[in-house]
């Protein structure tokens, strides 16, 4: 049996392959190369109806006639294009329906067909299929990243309620890769670039090895042309030299399973030019020492024969240690099913080999494709498919808290890592999550809710951070708290794109909620000092909803929750729009009442507080926020901010950079003072200046300690001074007195020459 290698499994024989740069053919030429081309898709459709072959001819003309007088830019009839495409997906064995989507695929991009005709025409199904892989160029987008985001989000979007658009589009793609000769150098590179990072990644995610294969191939020989010919050269070459090695592995392989009595198909592969020149890269290695270019696939009858012809191969050479990998009882997240296994050949080269069942082969070329192959369930083949809706689940998931195209691409993009760790729930259930991931992406993994209320986890057994990175085989359980949300801080570090929408979503959403509540209070507490309540949020109520009508036209907002937020969010000023209030309802004969105005004016003059009043009590949110520049803490004086689209900033009443913004735009402060119950500790900066010597800073920390403060931040600076250095903490404080005490205790410490607040 001969070496066949990845490069010949590429070439799908008997599509037309379109490309080069041909002169215009005459009419009649041109009709002969269409028939032939369709003659050969129909060739390739034995496996459909009578009827469904007259369907797709239909959906072939009407093509034809949409695209008439169009070339593509090598000079062939651009209906060329859209037969191959078909042909690609009928070598997938797609339904009747996707063939025609195949053909009309650019019919309503490139040449004005609606949507409406289509489902005249060919119905429904077929008409959504070619609107999912409709670009929006008909859209106007401030740049081109934003039409191209968009574009990948509505493909996604329409690929996770039917698979067969991204089929489609992959065969496109391909297609396109294949015959890019005639395109500009500058097309070429951005479109090789795209296929790279996007619809590769996105073939592997659905187990399509073959296409996955040749599309990084093809834009891997369009991105670095020089580099591929090069490497071409040297893989030809070493093909002579280890021509000897390879065929005696593979006669010495085909005696073993002869010897075992075992029917096995043994078949050669080579490493793809792009895979080599990874590796390469990733090792920092030359060519001679990347080994493994060559393998074996040895393809079984049935499951239990896998694990057999493991034990043939690990009898004839030694195995490699730790190079084992049993992908068919945990399969990939693609649905990948193989054993993967590295021998030491006889001149003490390793040799990967892969062993796997035909369905699994099946699954392994052709991934979620390959369920219209094999229409009976197969265990794989479940499995694929079982996988792949998750993900394609996951995207819908995503679609839900993300309104923003770009947003949205970069979850996906997230999504799309090849590896993946396999981790363990308490009740043995598998998990695949992308390498990287922590708990968190766990906790979301299972239910949103686990994951907004995730407080703590343990994994086996032992309790971890929840940034701690997860390895295959984790068990992983997360506790949860009623109370607990999400941290903002855990964008840091969660890897999956499901996680990191779920908790913006939640931040974003928890914001709003908090700037609304704010904008309420502040905009009673300015229509106060008119003598006037704020109207009701009551739908019964036909003055007060008629009032919030009126002033959110006058201010251009939609509803009276958006100007609330934008009063909180300091994008409208408080006491602007409460004139602007009171003036309509006085329109309405309501008059000041004396006992508000009262209170409004005691308000305004600081002599009593009142409900209106912004209280500080440290369990704010987003809304209201500590300035870093004076950070203040209970005890000191204190006014507020409202900065345009970032909510109340609280500096204290001496801070020099409060007292510049209070000249140039002083209608923006407001009173604001601290609540008598705090809800948690303050931080400030501290200077601390030391004599150098051996413990110096375990000295510092010990007296911060015995204080009963924590320090959350120490910088030594760059500076390396020969007797004394200046240390910069931030420590965490209850109050000014607690500040106090901190710094008695820093002073009587050994080595301190001199500790204070910093102030700005």
């Amino acid at each position: 049996m001969g070496i066949r290698s990845f490069a010949a499994e590429h070439l799908l024989p008997g599509l037309p392959r379109f490309g080069g740069t041909a002169p215009a053919a005459s009419s009649s030429a041109t009709d002969k190369a269409e028939a032939a081309s369709f003659a050969t898709l129909t060739a390739k459709l034995d496996y459909l109806g009578k009827a469904d072959i007259k369907r797709v001819r239909d959906a072939y003309k009407f093509a034809d006639e949409a695209h008439l007088g169009q070339f593509r830019a090598s000079g062939e009839p651009y209906i060329t294009h859209p037969i191959a495409v078909a042909g690609l997906c009928a070598d997938w064995r797609l339904d009747v329906q996707a063939i025609m989507a195949a053909l009309m695929h650019d019919a309503m991009e490139d040449c004005g067909i609606n949507k409406t005709e289509l489902i005249e025409r060919f119905g429904a199904p077929t008409a959504d299929l070619v609107d999912g892989l409709t670009k929006l160029d008909k859209l106007h987008f401030s740049t081109r990243e934003e039409s191209q985001a968009e574009s990948f989000r509505k493909m996604l979007l329409a690929m996770a309620r039917d698979v067969r658009v991204i089929l489609i589009k992959l065969a496109d793609r391909l297609h396109n890769m294949r015959t890019m000769g005639a395109m500009t150098a500058e097309k070429r590179l951005r479109i090789a670039r795209e296929t790279l990072d996007i619809y590769a990644p996105i073939a592997h995610r659905l187990g399509l090895n073959q296409t996955y294969r040749e599309l990084q191939e093809l834009s891997f020989e369009h991105l670095h042309p020089w580099r591929h010919a090069a490497l071409t050269k040297a893989v030809q070459k070493a093909r002579g030299h280890r021509r000897d090695i390879v065929e005696r592995v593979q006669r010495d392989v085909e005696k073993a399973f002869g010897a075992a009595k075992m029917k096995v198909l043994v078949s050669g592969r080579e490493k793809t030019l792009y895979s080599i020149y990874r590796k390469m890269r990733e090792k920092h290695a030359g060519f001679a020492q990347v080994n493994d270019i060559f393998g074996f696939r040895i393809v079984t009858h049935t499951l239990p024969e896998c694990y057999l012809a493991l034990g043939v191969l690990h009898q004839l050479y030694k195995p490699v240690p730790g190079r084992f990998k049993d992908y068919i009882a945990i399969p990939k997240a693609n649905g990948y099913q193989s054993l993967h296994t590295t021998l030491v050949s006889p001149l003490g080269t390793p040799v990967e080999f892969q062993v796997r069942t035909e369905p699994m082969h099946a699954v392994a070329e052709k991934g979620i494709a390959a369920h219209w192959l094999y229409k009976v369930d197969k265990d794989g083949v479940s499995e694929a498919q079982r996988l792949g809706a998750m993900w394609l689940q996951s995207l819908l998931d995503i679609q839900d808290e993300t309104r923003d195209a770009a947003e949205f691409l970069e979850h996906v993009k997230i999504d799309l890592f090849p590896d993946a760790v396999y981790v363990f729930t308490p009740k043995s259930k598998i998990l695949a999550l992308p390498r990287g991931a922590t708990p968190v992406d766990f906790a979301y993994a299972i239910h949103s809710d686990i994951g907004d209320h995730c407080v703590a986890s343990t994994v086996n057994g032992e309790p971890v951070a929840l940034r701690t990175e997860l390895r295959s085989g984790d068990v992983v359980e997360v506790m949860t708290a009623p109370g607990a949300r999400p941290n903002p801080g855990w964008l840091n570090f969660v890897r999956t794109g499901r996680a990191r929408s779920k908790i913006r979503h939640y931040l974003k959403n928890m914001e709003q909620e908090e700037s609304r509540a704010l904008g309420e209070k502040l905009l009673a507490q300015a229509l106060r000092a008119e003598g006037l309540k704020l109207p009701p949020d009551d739908p019964a109520n036909e003055s007060a909803t008629a009032l919030w009508a009126a002033v959110t036209r006058w201010s251009g907002n939609r509803s009276r929750a958006e100007l609330l937020v934008d009063i909180g969010l300091g994008r409208k000023i408080p006491t602007i729009v409460a004139k602007r209030l009171a003036q309509l309802m006085a329109d309405q004969g309501e008059k000041p009442d004396a006992v508000t105005l009262t209170m409004g004016r005691y308000a305004a003059d600081d002599a009593v507080p009142t409900q209106g009043l912004v209280v500080v009590d440290g369990s704010e949110g987003a809304s209201v926020r500590l300035a870093t520049c004076c950070r203040p803490i209970p005890g000191d004086q204190i006014v507020g901010y409202l900065g345009r689209g970032e909510g109340l900033v609280v500096h204290t009443a001496e801070c020099g950079t409060g007292k510049r913004l209070f000249e140039r735009d002083s209608e923006h402060w407001m009173h604001v003072e601290w609540a008598e119950e705090l809800a948690r500790a303050f931080e400030t900066a501290v200077q601390v200046l030391v004599s150098n010597g051996k413990g110096v800073l375990a000295r510092v920390a010990q007296a911060v300690s015995a204080a009963e403060a924590d320090i959350t931040h120490i910088d030594m600076g760059e500076e390396r001074a020969a007797e004394t250095t200046e240390i910069r903490l931030l420590i965490s404080v209850r109050d000014r007195l607690h500040l106090a005490d901190v710094l008695r205790t820093l002073k009587r410490a050994p080595s301190v020459l001199r500790a204070q607040r910093v102030k700005p």
